[in-house]
């Protein structure tokens, strides 16, 4: 029998897949122009995806996101041969923005595997909000992915 799977090419926002033994395979189109189509086994969590109320625009930590990587650096290219300790700077930085830093931060050991939209991070706690978005996916740290809306 084939696993559940979710694509999620048409989310918009910023998400956090935690590796979790869900029986669940998740993915999404990623890689700028390169289309790729990256998947693991988890539990996806939006994060911090709001919108205006009288425009309706997205207000999220994706829009840096993928400015960054539209931007002088990649123009879009997908960082297909993995992202460096630059961009992984940058994304800690921009997720900081959101408190979600240092529970969710990049995780240097695998930076050639991350690539736009699709990037390796390492999971130490439960969300430090109150209340929190997620919970209790013990022990930490935890692999995970942050993924967003591609650039294609």
């Amino acid at each position: 029998m084939p696993a559940q799977r979710i694509e999620l090419w048409e989310h918009v926002g910023l998400g956090l897949i935690l590796e979790w033994p869900s029986g669940v395979i998740i993915t999404n189109q990623t890689g700028g122009t390169s289309c790729l189509a990256p998947e693991i086994e988890g539990v996806f969590i939006p994060l911090r995806n709001d919108c205006t109320a009288k425009e309706r625009i997205l207000v999220s930590p994706e829009n840096e996101l993928y400015d960054y990587f539209t931007g002088r650096k990649w123009r879009g290219t997908g960082a297909t041969n993995g992202i460096d300790l630059e961009d992984a700077d940058f994304i800690d930085s921009t997720i900081g923005k959101t408190k979600l830093f240092p529970t969710i931060r990049v995780n240097r050991d695998k930076l050639s595997e991350s690539h736009e939209a699709w990037i390796h991070v390492v999971v130490t706690g439960d969300e430090p909000c109150d209340p929190p978005l997620f919970r209790g996916f013990e022990p930490y740290p935890r692999a995970g992915i942050l993924t967003w809306q591609n650039s294609d």
